[in-house]
């Protein structure tokens, strides 16, 4: 670095997955720049950092919950005091540290650390992984010297000197590498991965995801399908934590009880029906498929155009909407398709999925835009904007 002395920098975010990896891929991106940097991660004591930043090797700094009251009622009343004592131990921390930049992530850490650095007069930098932006992010966006977004629009309004880009969302380790393995070798990402799951690489695989929990109506429509699905391809279908049991009888009912199996050393050949509840390396079975069925979490939409891979999106159909905005842009610039969640039906599936996949060259150009539409450096465009801001501060 330009300068000896250290940079000392707040990383705050946690809760869900969709806030932790994120922070834990700058925070690597940081250290591959600069590995003197003094990085402290702030969340909460009962989200997923407070398991997956330890482990990640960095320290991490906790405060209370304090969710922003949404109706009156009791604690709505506690929230002032609530604040201020959390936003006063962030405070602490950064004078402890003598922070020089705090970077959020969105989540419940993120606001009062915000909050706490405008008041200690430290630069605030946000990355904003939604379509349409959370409201601590939306707090946070009025202090801050630069923004990065994984969209564009996402309703954020920052500051009147604050920049505000589109580079992407940092990418978790497995799916970053994955990526540049695609690039320069997808002939051989494809066949070892797909050996490694027991699968043909020399025919089509769909990939069936609604993410840990799994989502039912994906897993109803695709396994109430499956007759019309075995002959055309293989299926990997990730059904979520207690819900194999009903999908494997979907199955059997549509298609015959021999066409189920597991995944890798479970798989037995010639099956083309694999169900599990999870798969902890989901980069493989990424590494080898035509085609991803999924919802449009901003994680997932983020990471399968990173890769490249085309997806037929299914937005979870409550909230603000917000999953349908993820993958508006992507759908839009001819990188997947998109399906309302009432629409979504078995009947759909057997009118679409095996046209499609009889298709190549769409289903290629699909992967093309994808691709195009994909950011992959994410995490290092941040880490670089977060230590110039850290160096002017010196």
């Amino acid at each position: 670095m330009s300068s000896s002395k250290q940079h000392r920098i707040i990383l705050a975010g946690g809760g869900t997955a969709g806030h932790v990896n994120p922070l834990l891929a700058v925070a690597d991106a940081i250290r591959r720049i600069d590995p003197d940097a003094d990085i402290v991660a702030l969340g909460t004591a009962v989200g997923l950092e407070a398991d997956l930043v330890p482990q990640a090797g960095y320290k991490l700094e906790t405060i209370e919950k304090v969710p922003f009251p949404r109706k009156p009622n009791k604690a709505a009343l506690q929230f002032p005091k609530k604040w201020r004592a959390e936003k006063n131990k962030v405070g602490e921390l950064i004078e402890r540290q003598h922070t020089q930049v705090v970077v959020g992530f969105g989540g419940y850490a993120s606001a009062p650390a915000y909050s706490a650095a405008h008041k200690a007069g430290i630069p605030v930098v946000i990355h904003e992984q939604n379509a349409r932006a959370g409201m601590a992010n939306k707090l946070g966006a009025r202090w801050a010297t630069f923004i990065g977004t994984a969209y564009d629009n996402t309703g954020l309004k920052p500051a009147k000197n604050a920049t505000i880009e589109r580079v992407g969302l940092p990418l978790r380790p497995a799916i970053a590498a994955l990526a540049d393995e695609l690039e320069h070798d997808p002939k051989g990402a494809r066949e070892r991965n797909a050996h490694d799951l027991g699968l043909d690489p020399d025919r089509p695989i769909i990939v069936v995801t609604g993410g840990s929990l799994g989502a039912v109506s994906l897993n109803r429509a695709v396994a109430g399908s499956a007759a019309s699905l075995i002959p055309v391809a293989q299926v990997v279908h990730l059904t979520g934590k207690g819900k194999i049991d009903e999908v494997r009888d979907l199955v059997v009912q549509n298609a015959g009880a021999k066409v189920l199996t597991g995944l890798g050393e479970e798989s037995q050949p010639g099956r083309d029906y694999h169900v599990a509840q999870y798969l902890e390396r989901i980069d493989k079975a990424f590494a080898c498929a035509d085609l991803v069925i999924c919802r449009s979490g901003a994680g997932s939409v983020s990471e399968l155009t990173a890769l490249g891979l085309p997806a037929v999106y299914v937005p979870l159909p409550i909230g603000n909407g917000e999953q349908r905005f993820n993958a508006l842009p992507v759908v839009q610039s001819g990188g997947g398709l998109l399906v309302e969640d009432s629409d979504f039906t078995p009947q759909w599936v057997e009118s679409h999925v095996p046209q499609l996949l009889a298709d190549p060259a769409k289903l290629r150009a699909y992967g093309e835009q994808a691709w195009n539409y994909g950011i992959r450096d994410a995490a290092n465009r941040m880490a670089k904007r977060i230590l110039a801001i850290a160096d002017e501060q010196k």
